[in-house]
């Protein structure tokens, strides 16, 4: 499946970027923007058709994903698909070379009068059962990328799918297969929704049942996935996308404008910027058994604490006013007695 560039309205939205991949000079200079620049990320909404299991249209679902600008989409979506592919490496490939190969450890002849080429071992390259000559051995092939990298690839996949009229929606038909899975009867279905069994088609779908895994089996240019089997490769590899509406709306809250993750990134940066590290309070919580909440009156003093030290050190010089002094100490991890 081709990616294509979308003709849709587009909603104005913003994706964490790298500072060397922004421009250098910014429209506003005396706009002071936090620890990095952001490049605007379009989000295309596209209405998909709604077939019913006839094949009737019944109306229309809206699909709002982000989606990469056109200069740097099929460079993002490249880079995702070939991460996705290298990471299901398993590398285990590996041969032996002339010292790990069983055997040749005599010399096979004398050096010298014996008119033939001189020989040390028998398990030389040069012969068979020999050794292998900078031959695979066992190494680990994953390549990281950024999680908001991948999840941009797979919407801007979807999204462009959806602009070039390869994917619709269809209704729940899971209770049409109620009695029994019937691979003629999916066929069927397959037709009526316009589809030719014996092209590259993918279904997404939240749930899939038994009965409609077993119709669809004996169908190889058929797959059926679940948002977690969700990837890049059998997107791209299909020609037509097929949604339920359930996984519509999973979609538009996942891939969306806001999505669940941005929020909880906000607030970790919220909880960073008032001069508390979310790692140095997963230390203090695991070493003492407190959290930074449970303060008490009942404060020992352990001002030798590197921890408690360097908590005091970042709260001070930032001047955050709405800490009390009390809080800056170790929390109440026990009696002096105790």
């Amino acid at each position: 499946m081709p990616i294509t560039c979308a003709a849709t309205p587009s909603l104005s939205s913003s994706f964490l970027t790298s500072p060397l991949s922004a421009s250098r000079s910014h429209p506003f200079p005396n706009l002071s923007l936090t620890k990095h620049l952001r490049l605007a990320v379009r989000c295309d909404v596209a209405a998909l058709p709604v077939l019913s299991f006839s094949g009737n249209k019944v109306g229309e679902v809206p699909l709002s994903l982000k989606s990469a600008p056109a200069e740097t989409s099929r460079a993002i979506v490249h880079r995702g698909l070939v991460t996705e592919q290298q990471n299901q490496r398993r590398g285990t490939a590996s041969t032996l070379t002339r010292g790990e190969v069983r055997g040749g450890g005599k010399k096979p002849y004398p050096q010298k009068k014996t008119g033939r080429a001189r020989r040390g071992s028998q398990r030389t390259p040069l012969r068979p059962g020999g050794g292998v000559v900078f031959g695979p051995k066992p190494r680990d092939w994953s390549v990281k990328i950024n999680r908001k990298e991948k999840r941009l690839a797979l919407s801007t996949a979807l999204a462009s799918a959806a602009a070039a009229s390869d994917a619709f929606v269809v209704e729940d038909f899971e209770q049409e297969f109620e009695t029994g899975p019937k691979t003629k009867d999916f066929v069927a279905a397959l037709r009526r929704w316009g589809l030719d069994p014996k092209r590259k088609a993918m279904f997404l779908m939240t749930e899939v049942s038994d009965n409609v895994l077993l119709s669809c089996r004996n169908l190889g240019t058929i797959k059926l996935l679940t948002p977690r089997m969700l990837n890049l490769f059998d997107i791209l590899d299909s020609e037509k996308l097929v949604l339920t509406k359930s996984a519509v709306e999973y979609l538009n809250s996942t891939y969306g404008e806001t999505t669940q993750e941005e929020d909880e990134g906000e607030e970790e940066e919220e909880e960073d910027a008032q001069g508390i590290d979310i790692k140095d309070e997963q230390y203090y919580t695991f070493f003492y058994g407190e959290t930074f909440d449970s303060i008490s009156n009942d404060i020992p003093d352990v001002s030798d604490d590197p921890v408690i030290s360097r908590l005091q050190h970042r709260i001070l010089m930032e001047e955050w006013k709405h800490f009390v002094v009390f809080g800056l100490f170790p929390l109440s991890i026990g009696d002096d007695n105790s």
